[in-house]
């Protein structure tokens, strides 16, 4: 069988599609490897993904928690922070996206641009007078701080919601203007069922960035039964004693499982919400 350029191509695509994958996915497996076996074999044979035995132990340790507090805690307190940002992030974003993309006002391209700019000012240059603030209103060590901001719009999906919703045709709301509906009741009649695949988009960004987030509650959170999970394990690593590193990456493990199953199940949307967002300036 003789090959073809095009074939051969298409083999070494193929192959270096799978090269790519094997190095990305790597990392997970190695992590999840490691949450299986003993404790002091895990950095011995870093190089092998099979454990010599199964030590389902490492979770039973790990969930265990500290002091008292069992991972259970700091998992119910990533869910409490992380859907309640998403929500405030998701309908704040998505009124004032609305506000930009159909409503006429004074001043709308300057205001457009100042959200925009806030893009590019990176956390350390707030950080410090954010601190300032919440400390003088008595917000430290109370989820406060982390969710509350979040219920005034966050720039990225102001701007993606909005270009979402220029792809509508306005001779939508000016039907249902004759119908007597005003701003509010377009939005919520109109534009929210259209823009479905773009609220869905900012949430699953929202659900990853907050879940993740380690920066913000190591900066507000003072006891250590306000920790989410991002922030709960480095607990595992104590430099004055034996560090449970069989613990640690056991919960590593586990805290992936909400991540993978909110992509698997909204995944179409991430494409549908981008895509679509750029076909209209």
């Amino acid at each position: 069988m003789v090959l073809t350029r095009k074939s051969v191509r298409t083999v070494l695509y193929h192959l270096l599609v799978c090269l790519i994958a094997i190095t990305a996915i790597y990392p997970i497996l190695w992590l999840v490897a490691s949450s299986l076996k003993p404790n002091a074999e895990i950095y011995t044979t870093a190089t092998s993904l099979i454990p010599s035995r199964l030590e389902w132990n490492n979770y039973v340790s790990g969930w265990k928690g500290f002091a008292g507090i069992t991972f259970a805690t700091f998992m119910k307190n990533s869910f409490i922070i992380v859907i309640l940002s998403t929500i405030g992030a998701v309908v704040s974003s998505a009124l004032v996206g609305y506000g930009f993309a159909r409503i006429k006002f004074f001043g709308s391209k300057f205001w457009f641009g100042a959200v925009m700019l806030t893009l590019l000012l990176p956390q350390d240059v707030t950080i410090i007078s954010q601190y300032i603030l919440f400390a003088k209103i008595g917000w430290l060590s109370s989820f406060k701080p982390i969710i509350i901001p979040q219920f005034f719009g966050i720039p990225f999906f102001i701007f993606l919601i909005m270009q979402f919703i220029r792809t509508i045709p306005p001779e939508l709301d000016e039907a249902a203007k004759m119908d007597g509906c005003s701003k509010y009741s377009i939005f919520y009649k109109i534009i929210v069922p259209l823009i479905v695949p773009a609220l869905v988009t900012s949430a699953i960004f929202s659900f990853y960035w907050r879940w993740d987030d380690f920066y913000t509650p190591l900066l507000y959170l003072n006891n250590p039964s306000l920790y989410p999970v991002s922030l709960a394990l480095k607990l595992f690593l104590d430099s004055e004693s034996l560090n449970n590193w069989g613990g640690m990456f056991a919960m590593s493990t586990l805290s992936l499982v909400p991540i993978f199953v909110v992509f698997i199940i909204f995944q179409k949307y991430i494409v549908d919400g981008i895509s679509t967002s750029g076909l209209k300036g």
